[in-house]
């Protein structure tokens, strides 16, 4: 012993080594997590948690009872997160308890006294975090979105509970602040019933619209309005928008109204942890108001007064997870289930909205002709015939008359041009008849890319002999010229002018009010400061012709979309759309009245039998296998089945949109069609098969969508 060590002795001090001992016998050294919880007592009250494993398979959609270890009786609260062992056999059971299988996670959603199962429990294996995210209304709200769109509970929870954060758990959240006063109707003035909307939301009562949006830029701050009056009622509001440039819009709106700390922004580009952290602070309450896209649909807010979703047509609200739901029908179940004010609105109107207000589930809120008069621009059309005689036209491609609306527009401001397509020439067609030029060894479409030899864009064979078959002509001319193509005629055309493009490698969010050439694909327009003086809409007969029920509909809605960052008729604002003008979607536009076009699609559709007046689900998969399951789907006697027709085939190493088959594999799909009243037979019907499928036999290749956005 040291001579230190002794006078450690003399003096009473302990010795070194007994120091290190007693400090490692008192510390909280963490414990290794059991394999299983076998011999461990279980807890005294509520032995049993339920819980919803994380496994999507359909056959798998139910609750599973697991004991509870009495040293996690005190953490294992309903709604935290757990880790269970999942797949143990009946064979694996010792002193009692299931024991064996794969660790995963879940959900405790229950605690009970006694289980409805008779065998061996297994037992939880840990508590992930004593963090409760999941509510009795989350919960049912995720049961009630499963059950529609034929979905498991798993899935939709996967959708509603975002990844956890440890760090965003450890810190507190902001205390919450006091309801604000009710706000002034500001803008909401020009609608006739704006101002009434706003005081029954502000009164605590739950009003249903259909708001029809007039055009410029005070969208956002009507809804930032619109959410004031609800928080000053002491409830909470829930905004859902298509995009991350819409939600900073709504945002800074929202800010500018509130003030700071009243409301969360809820989107993927704020990165895991921020946007956890976001999520606690609703979940916990502390804050009242949420914006943000699709997942925000989800979003756990407290004393729900009011849920709105803006642009709802737009293809971004539908989710691409299994099981794929609308953003529109989860906050419409929402509003049902949650009895709270609904508002949708756009500056166009789709089928489903117009369906809400003939049924009489929700109001219209529009403005008169006249306030929409001072608000739109001057829109004026350009169809075959005028093209025919411009030559202007035939040696550009751009009549005389969108030369002159741009020439003019750049005396006062920036000018915008909308292409229906990315790309450098995608499609060409016959320059005398117009039928698309196609490989005569495949059928595949005619390229040109990058100005260089014509060739075919399915097997690559080249087409340096070719002529149209219908006309017998050897000219070419670009069906749909795309963005950079479009740039570079505008540039040669006004030297002096700045050209930018804003498309899917780079989206502008605004540009300067200054002159300037614009040119844009459809949803990725910028916003110009004090509004564009001068809008071309070019190759509106592309968009008109897609082979899709919802074809017209989503051609007004990308014009409207687009007129309405222009200028008002009285500032000089004009529209130049390049399409037939007898056709309804262009009579709509030069008219601005995309509710009434949605009244007459609603009619059509309802003499079809064509969604949204009926339910559909769209069933996909190898031919054999569609065939099976519509064999033994047990189906409502009132379903009609349409098809199956074969899907085009996906060439290897090309694009592949969400939901294609496999590539170079042939498979086909049919619709399944029933009335009003018969979805939920349908949903659980398919449910069912799928699910009894998946049991017999492992892997299944068919796929569901119900309610599918594009039916052809």
């Amino acid at each position: 012993m040291s001579s230190e060590n002794e006078r450690s002795v003399e003096s009473g001090e302990p010795e070194q080594l007994a120091l290190i001992r007693e400090t490692v016998r008192k510390a909280k050294v963490p414990r290794a997590k059991p394999r299983t919880w076998r011999g461990a007592a279980l807890a005294k009250e509520l032995p049993v948690a339920r819980v919803v494993v994380n496994k999507g398979s359909l056959h798998l959609d139910q609750f599973f009872d697991y004991a509870v270890p009495e040293e996690l009786d005190e953490a294992a609260r309903p709604g935290v997160r757990v880790r269970v062992r999942f797949g143990a056999g009946a064979h694996q059971v010792k002193n009692g308890r299931r024991e064996g299988g794969r660790l995963i996670d879940g959900f405790l959603v229950e605690r009970r006294a006694a289980s409805d199962y008779s065998g061996p429990l297994a037992a939880l294996a840990d508590v992930v975090s004593p963090e409760p995210v999941l509510g009795p209304e989350l919960l049912g709200l995720a049961r009630a979105v499963a059950d529609r769109y034929a979905g498991s509970l798993a899935d939709v929870l996967q959708l509603a509970v975002p990844p956890r954060s440890a760090r965003a758990e450890g810190r507190p959240s902001p205390e919450p602040l006091p309801p604000p006063p009710a706000p002034e109707p500001g803008t909401w003035t020009r609608y006739e019933r704006g101002p009434a909307f706003l005081d029954s939301l502000a009164r605590g009562g739950a009003p249903r619209a259909v708001w029809n949006a007039l055009p410029g830029p005070h969208w956002a701050e009507e809804i930032a309005r619109a959410v004031a009056a609800t928080l000053a009622s002491g409830r909470g509001a829930l905004v859902v928008v298509p995009d991350g440039r819409a939600a900073g819009r709504v945002d800074a709106a929202l800010t500018a109204v509130l003030g700071e700390g009243r409301h969360a922004l809820l989107t993927a580009e704020a990165g895991p942890e921020k946007r956890y952290a976001q999520w606690l602070a609703v979940r916990r309450g502390a804050v009242r108001a949420v914006v943000g896209t699709r997942a925000a649909m989800f979003a756990p807010v407290r004393d729900l007064g009011l849920v709105v979703i803006w642009d709802d047509g737009d293809g971004s609200h539908s989710e691409l997870h299994a099981p794929q739901p609308h953003a529109r029908e989860v906050l419409l179940l929402r509003a049902a289930h949650d009895r709270c004010g609904f508002l949708l609105g756009s500056t166009s109107c789709t089928v489903e909205a117009a369906q809400l207000v003939e049924s009489g589930w929700a109001k219209a809120l529009a403005a008169g002709r006249e306030q929409v008069r001072r608000a739109a621009p001057l829109i004026r059309t350009v169809g075959d015939g005028e093209l025919a005689r411009d030559e202007a036209a035939r040696a550009a491609r751009l009549p005389s008359l969108a030369w002159q609306t741009v020439r003019e527009g750049l005396k006062t401001g920036p000018v915008l041009v909308q292409v229906p397509r990315r790309g450098y020439v995608p499609r060409l067609a016959c320059e005398r008849c117009r039928t698309p030029a196609r490989c005569r060894h495949c059928a595949g479409p005619l390229e040109a890319p990058e100005q260089q030899e014509l060739h075919c864009g399915w097997c690559g064979r080249g087409a340096a002999d070719w002529h149209c078959v219908e006309c017998g002509s050897t000219r070419l001319r670009a069906q749909v010229v795309g963005a950079r193509r479009t740039a570079e005629e505008l540039g040669r055309a006004f030297p002096a002018v700045p050209v930018r493009t804003s498309g899917r490698d780079h989206v502008l969010d605004s540009v300067p009010g200054r002159p300037a050439l614009v040119v844009s694909t459809p949803g990725a327009e910028p916003v110009a400061e004090g509004g564009y003086a001068a809008a071309l809409l070019l190759d509106g007969w592309a968009m008109l012709g897609r082979p899709d029920l919802r074809a017209g509909e989503e051609a007004l809605r990308r014009w409207i979309d687009a007129a309405s960052l222009v200028r008002g008729q009285p500032d000089g604002g004009t529209v130049v759309v390049v399409a037939e003008p007898t056709l309804r979607p262009v009579q709509a536009l030069v008219r601005w009245d995309p509710v009434g076009h949605a009244q007459r699609e609603l009619a059509e559709r309802a003499e079809l039998g064509f969604p949204p007046v009926s339910r559909m689900a769209a069933v996909t998969g190898p031919p054999e296998a569609v065939e099976g399951f519509l064999a033994g789907a047990g189906l409502p006697a009132d379903a009609e089945v349409l098809g199956p027709v074969p899907l085009p085939v996906v060439r290897p190493g090309g694009p592949r949109r969400p939901g294609d088959p496999p590539p170079g594999e042939q498979w086909e799909r049919a619709l399944v069609r029933v009335p009003p009243g018969s979805g939920a037979a349908l949903a659980a019907a398919l449910k069912q098969a799928r699910a009894g499928r998946l049991a017999r036999g492992g892997g299944d290749p068919v796929r569901i969508r119900v309610d599918p956005p594009d039916i052809g």
